[in-house]
């Protein structure tokens, strides 16, 4: 159950045994980004097929969430899993188009597409 106080919560969905989707609300600045590090090193890992980060629940993504997503995006290819973002939402999809991390990131449009790509 998230913390109603956080700033930034997430939420882990196993959909598959070897696929989660990270379902985010709320804010990812400096002091919640956190949120987002902590279960990205959980579930970024080897024998993993694929992390799906669901921004669809954020209200800001400022730098330290981009950076978040940037290290996670990182592991991932290290680890070799598929690293997905969500960002259906203008509060997460604008930062991400701003900086050009869409086109480092492989975008989806909703959360039922990435659930279509990864069920087994």
């Amino acid at each position: 159950m998230p913390d109603p106080t956080a700033l930034a919560s997430v939420v882990v969905d196993r959909i598959a045994p070897d696929v989660v989707v990270l379902h985010v609300s709320g804010e990812l600045d400096t002091t919640s980004s956190s949120e987002l590090t902590t279960p990205l090193d959980a579930h970024v890992v080897p024998g993993q097929r694929a992390v799906v980060v669901d921004l669809g629940g954020v209200r800001f993504l400022g730098s330290a969430g981009l950076e978040a997503l940037v290290l996670g995006q990182q592991r991932a290819a290290k680890a070799d899993v598929d690293f997905v973002v969500v960002a259906s939402v203008r509060a997460a999809l604008r930062p991400i188009e701003a900086t050009g991390l869409d086109s480092v990131f492989t975008m989806l449009a909703s959360v039922d597409e990435a659930v279509a790509r990864y069920s087994s």
